[in-house]
């Protein structure tokens, strides 16, 4: 394989099917618009959503005449464009790549840890209610703690390759800004009842 080509092309080019490789690449490169298209449209209701519960600036509520939240999409589109600065930085496509998906696996990772432990607190503090439950989780709490450990493992793993241990290294830096914006939030929510 030759780093930086994709593998479905290379395999269709050395198998003799050159109209089929460039098939594949429009097929894939369809597929990831089609992902990014998806994506700016929830993360810009998102925004909307947040704002529309002051947890976002409110510029963020404003409709366009067609019912887009248009301030929320362009921020979302300039976000999106800082991505560019991983093509920039990175050494090769691949390793930008890796970071951008690394970043991303690691923020499921603590998504879904989060899930997990609220699980497992909610089990504890609210036993009478998970047994009226109708739907109750195979396995239990004995099966969170296993998942929990297999996060860790994946984190370790990400550690273990010097491009994803870089993206390890510079995800604390969103959960930084994250936590930040709470805080301004919640100072502001503060006031607020502080003036009522």
């Amino acid at each position: 394989m030759v780093p930086g080509v994709s593998p479905f092309v290379s395999l269709f080019g050395l198998a003799g099917f050159g109209a089929a490789a460039s098939v594949m690449n429009f097929v894939l490169l369809t597929a990831a618009a089609s992902s990014d298209n998806s994506g700016l449209y929830s993360t810009s209701r998102m925004m909307y959503g947040l704002a529309l519960d002051g947890q976002a600036p409110s510029l963020f509520r404003r409709l366009s005449r067609n019912n887009v939240p248009r301030n929320a999409l362009v921020a979302s589109c300039l976000l999106l464009l800082c991505g560019i600065t991983f093509l920039y930085t990175s050494d090769s496509i691949m390793q930008a790549f890796a970071l951008v998906t690394t970043v991303a696996a690691l923020l499921f990772l603590f998504t879904w840890s989060l899930i997990v432990v609220c699980y497992i607190v909610y089990r504890r503090k609210r036993p009478h209610l998970h047994e009226k439950s109708v739907y109750k989780m195979p396995g239990g709490v004995p099966i969170c703690w296993v998942v929990l450990a297999f996060f860790v493992i994946s984190l370790v793993i990400l550690t273990l390759d010097p491009t994803t241990r870089i993206a390890v290294l510079i995800t604390p830096i969103w959960f930084v800004f994250i936590g930040s914006m709470y805080l301004v939030y919640r100072r502001r929510e503060q006031r607020k009842e502080a003036l009522h």
